[in-house]
This record gives C-alpha cells, sequence and structure tokens, in this order.
C-alpha cells in the first residue's frame, strides 16, 4: 500500500519496472522518471489522482534500475518485457493514400473490387478490396463489386463462395455501394460482342487450336480473320444456338498480328462450355457460349463507368488485350494501378494450394478456413481483428514493388489493436501442485482483467485452503527455476519460501502478501492456479501445416466466456475461445485458439 487507499499491485509494478526499463535502455542506461510517470497515465487515465504516490513507487524503481549496468538492463528489457520493446517511435497520425492519377478527369470517382467466386478470398485478395473502398471514401465516389463468375468449367464458381465473399468485406470494413454477377449479365455480353463484330474488331475463328498456334507463331492471319462482318454475325448467331461444340469455335478480338507478346494476339472473347457437363452454379446449363475475362471485363469496367482499377501487376497484359478492344468501340480507357504481388509469410495464400490440401486430407483441414491457411476466413477464425489487416494493407499501399507481410508484422499490429482491450487470465501448462503451509491469507482474491483498463472490471478468485494450508498449481518451467530456501511471489496473492520440491511436489511456506516485501526481496513473480475451482483448457496451436493441442489447467473464470471471446493467458499469449463445454458433474472444458503472444 502507497498513500492513503491506493494500492500498487503485481502487474502494475510489473508495468512501472518494464518501462523503467525500456527508458533506461532508450537513454543510455538512465531511466527518468517524468516519462515513465507520462507513459503510466496514458496507459490508464484512472491513475491521475494519484499521481503523487504513483511518482515515489516509480522513483524506488528508477533507482533500482539505474543501478544495473546498461547491458543487463536491456537483458531484462528483452527477456522479460518482449511487448514493450519498440526501438522506434510510432507516428500517431494515420497515413495517408497518395492521390489517384487524373481525377480532375472524372466527375465521379468509381472504382472496383471483382473477385471470382471460385473460392474464399485471401489477403492478397484484400488489398485491392480495401484500398477501393478506401479510396471510394477519400473522394467521395463509388465502389463497386462485382463477381467475375464467367469460367463454369475451369475456375467452377460455388454458391458458398459468393456468400462468403460478402461476409469477409463486410468483416473487413469494405463498402460497396452497387453489385453485379456477370452471370447475369450475359445478353449484356452478346450484344457488345455483336456491335464489335460488326465494326470488324472481332470475328468468329473456326481453326483448331493447334491451326491457330501454328499461324500465331508465324505471324500469319487465321483464314477466318478477314471474312465479312455479316459472315461473322451468322457463325456467332450459330455459336449461340448450340450448332458448334466445345473447341470447335471461338470469337477473336482483332489485334497486332506482329505484338511482341504472343498472348496478346488475337485473344480469346468467347469460347464454348458444355454446360450440360459444367453446370452454372446461378444459370445452370442456360448459356453454352461464355465470355472471357478479358471480354467481360472490360466491357464492364467501359458500362460501370470505372474510372480507376487498382489491380496486381500480373495483369498488365490484360491491361494491353483490353486495350485493343477498347480501340476497335471508341472507348476510352480507365486509369490503372499496378499492384504489386503480396506475400504472406508463413501461412498459405495460393488457392490452388489450399484446395489441394483440403482435397487430399479432408480429415486433417477443416475446409478454406482453416487456421493454418491465409485466407480471410482463416485469419478471422484465429482471431485477428479486421483492423490488423486494414492497418497492414494502408501500410503497403499502392506500392508497384512486390511485399510481403509476416506472421510477425500481423502478431504485433493485432497485439497493440486488442491489448488494452483483453480481459488477462491465468493458466498453467505442465502443471506441478504447490503446498503453501502457515497460509494467512484470505479464501478468496479480487484480482482486475487488466492492469491499465479498469473499465475491463475484476474477478473474484476463490482459492484451494484447507487448516491453513493453500493448494496451487504452478508451471513446471517455473519449478526448475526454484531452489529449496529461494522465495517466489505468487502473482496478486502471496509471498512463499520454498522447503522441499520433488518431482511432482513443490513444498513452501508463507511468508506474507505484502507487495513491498516481494519488492524488497526481489521476488521473481509467477502466476498459478487454484488446485480446486478450475478449468481443464485445451489450446490449439498452428506450427506449419501440423496443429499441436496444449493442455492446461486455467483458473474458473474462462468457464464464463463464450465463442468468439478473445482472452490473454498471463505469460503465454492471446488466444481465442472456439467452444466451452459444461458437464452436470461441474467438469468444464474450455477449447481455444492460439491468436499469438
Amino acid at each position: 500500500m502507497v498513500g492513503d487507499g491506493f494500492a500498487i499491485n503485481d502487474e502494475l509494478w510489473n508495468l512501472i519496472k518494464g518501462l523503467a526499463l525500456k527508458n533506461a535502455c532508450e537513454h543510455g542506461g538512465k531511466a527518468i522518471e517524468g516519462p515513465i510517470i507520462s507513459a503510466l497515465l496514458g496507459r490508464n487515465p484512472t491513475l491521475r489522482p494519484h499521481v503523487k504516490e504513483l511518482a515515489k513507487v516509480v522513483s524506488e524503481v528508477v533507482k533500482e534500475v539505474n543501478a544495473l549496468p546498461h547491458q543487463e538492463q536491456c537483458r531484462l528489457l528483452n527477456e522479460e518485457f518482449p511487448e514493450l520493446v519498440e526501438w522506434r517511435r510510432e507516428k500517431e497520425e494515420k497515413k495517408l493514400l497518395p492521390p489517384l492519377p487524373n481525377v480532375s478527369k472524372y466527375k465521379v470517382v468509381r472504382t472496383r473490387f471483382a473477385p471470382n467466386p471460385d473460392f474464399y478470398i485471401h489477403l492478397g485478395n484484400a488489398r485491392p478490396a480495401i484500398l477501393s473502398s478506401e479510396y471510394a471514401k477519400m473522394y467521395g465516389g463509388v465502389m463497386i463489386l462485382r463477381f467475375e463468375d464467367t469460367d463454369p468449367k475451369i475456375k467452377t464458381p460455388t454458391v458458398e463462395a459468393y456468400k462468403q465473399i460478402r461476409e469477409d468485406l463486410t468483416w473487413l470494413g469494405v463498402e460497396w455501394h452497387e453489385e453485379y454477377i456477370q452471370s447475369l449479365r450475359m445478353s449484356i455480353y452478346y450484344g457488345i460482342a455483336k456491335d464489335l463484330i460488326s465494326r470488324g474488331g472481332a470475328y468468329v475463328d473456326l481453326c483448331s487450336q493447334e491451326d491457330f498456334r501454328k499461324l500465331k507463331l508465324e505471324r500469319r492471319a487465321c483464314p477466318h480473320r478477314n471474312a465479312d462482318p455479316n459472315t461473322n454475325l451468322e457463325l456467332f448467331d450459330k455459336m449461340l444456338s448450340g450448332h458448334f461444340k466445345e473447341g470447335e469455335a471461338v470469337v477473336r478480338v482483332k489485334t497486332d498480328l506482329n505484338h511482341p507478346d504472343p498472348s496478346v494476339v488475337d485473344w480469346v472473347a468467347f469460347r464454348i462450355v458444355d454446360t450440360s457437363k459444367h453446370p452454372h452454379p446461378i444459370v445452370g446449363d442456360r448459356y453454352v457460349v461464355w465470355p472471357t475475362y478479358n471480354f467481360a471485363a472490360g466491357v464492364d469496367d467501359h458500362l460501370m463507368n470505372v474510372t480507376h482499377i487498382l489491380r496486381g501487376r500480373e495483369h498488365s497484359v490484360n491491361t494491353l488485350k483490353q486495350m485493343f478492344m477498347y480501340s476497335h468501340m471508341g472507348w476510352t480507357y480507365p486509369e490503372v494501378i499496378n499492384l504489386g504481388r503480396l506475400n504472406l509469410e508463413g501461412l498459405i495464400l495460393s488457392k490452388s494450394k489450399i484446395k489441394s490440401l483440403i482435397k487430399e486430407n479432408p480429415d486433417a483441414f477443416k475446409g478454406p478456413e482453416d487456421i493454418r491457411f491465409g485466407t480471410i476466413a482463416s485469419l478471422r477464425n484465429r482471431g485477428i481483428d479486421p483492423q490488423t489487416i486494414r492497418t497492414l494493407i494502408l501500410e503497403v499501399g499502392i506500392k508497384q514493388t512486390d511485399a510481403s507481410i509476416s506472421w510477425d508484422n500481423i502478431a504485433a499490429t493485432n497485439r497493440k489493436l486488442i491489448d488494452n482491450f483483453t480481459k488477462r487470465l491465468m493458466a498453467v501448462f505442465n502443471p506441478v501442485k504447490m503446498v503453501v503451509r502457515n497460509y494467512l491469507g484470505p479464501e478468496e482474491v479480487i484480482i482486475p482483467y487488466h492492469p491499465d483498463n479498469a473499465s475491463l472490471g475484476r474477478r473474484s478468485v476463490k482459492l484451494s485452503v484447507n487448516d491453513g494450508t493453500l493448494y496451487v498449481m504452478v508451471e513446471s518451467k517455473d519449478v526448475r527455476a526454484l531452489k529449496v530456501n529461494s522465495a517466489v511471489r505468487l502473482m496478486e496473492l502471496c509471498n512463499v519460501r520454498v522447503t522441499a520440491i520433488n518431482k511432482d511436489l513443490v513444498e513452501a511456506e508463507f511468508i506474507g502478501r505484502d507487495l513491498t516485501q516481494a519488492r524488497e526481496l526481489r521476488l521473481p513473480i509467477i502466476h498459478w492456479v487454484s488446485t480446486d475451482v478450475n478449468v481443464h483448457l485445451e489450446v490449439l496451436k498452428p506450427e506449419g501445416l501440423e496443429i499441436n493441442v496444449l493442455k492446461a489447467v486455467g483458473e474458473k473464470e474462462l468457464s464464463n466466456l463464450t465463442p468468439g471471446d478473445r482472452v490473454q493467458l498471463v505469460r503465454f499469449g492471446f488466444i481465442k475461445i472456439a467452444d466451452v463445454i459444461k458437464t452436470s458433474t461441474d467438469y468444464v472444458n474450455v477449447k481455444s485458439i492460439y491468436i499469438h503472444d
């Protein structure tokens, strides 16, 4: 107790020590009291009425810290307070996105995000979605969500993907004003195709793929290329009526036969798909002639008055292809911002690899939302806050060079966002029983959920006490550091001296409850769980493609949480509650997912 009615608990004392070590490391070994007090008040404004008493404690801690060698100060900071290691002061002001090009040319800025609903979206997809949404807000414009689902055979759409993409975008805070589904716009594409053919900008090719490939490499025109537009219109009608089978006819856009990139030469705008074998999830087998990505996307960008397209740099060749069609039609191409590839280190982003893993190991992976993947659903399932993803995406911005986001980046950003609003509870992994004799403390203690956020409240922790003996569970790794006659503080509870150490039991005696005593003796602080009043806790922890199941004994308060709640386990890390199973025998099993440390 310091001052009148002002108590310093273990966690607040630890925080003061950590801030003092951090300040000392950053200032050549000499901690300064003023910045430490300011940091404490900034973290917990409720301490302001007690600033005088607080200053006395800070002064005491600073003297202890400044007595240590500089190297020792930094060692203790890194080992005991890694969350406080921030060698660069972060800018508080929000990083603004650079302006879009040629905005003055347009009355209204219109952006779009156009996913293929053949799978869940991942972190790489989230980048253009978030940036397109933010730019629309920035200019008071319009954001379009367009499902590009015109490939029923190779990139087959799935019914659940449409819904999941909408849910993921909403969770990410992406706002869209208009929504379109390309498979419901087929008549529009057919009309534009006929107009393009009439203008001489496209033709129906009846060559085999093999023959066309040879002609293209020889820079020679297909024999159907210069046919009369009316002839091509008749052939196109035959395609629509089902006269041709798959591979027997395609519609090609006329480009430059001598273009250095062979893929640009007379690219395919429409092909035939046997939808009796490959039905579309929305329109079934109603259509057999389907537009390719470049035709449908190019047409829609024009008809929807898209002004700025933000997409991956790998689409540069598609821009070249579509510009030939725009030239034939007399359209003006939108502004394009090419984004570099975004990689996520430590998690799988590749759709094809995720699909393959799920198909080959259906019992091992729980679908696209499995916590080992990099889909947005996976990150949400893992317990990552959506603002974390938005923050990282906006930090990367619109760079054209490739960028990588590591799991450490995600964890660090997420930790800063949720730490102050997450309850802290205790759980013991690899528990060892500790018996404390001559215990003179209470049989119930009141502990705050968070040392810096009083608004989270407190919880009551019942103890296992019998005839003056206290029974708790502590971690085996803490036991290994103990020696007979050494003393330790049980967090927020009491100070004890070890009298005997056996394989499965630590014997100790009560020496006091005062935190001042613990400070004077410089006792290490360890956490604990009541022996009789507890729950069983399982933590699923991803390790690459493996998942380790960690088992622990946790304090009873864990049973009052609900699936989806996040909590920080003291000296372990953040977890997300997956399930709380209670039985009539008062047995409680809490299942959870490891988020990060």
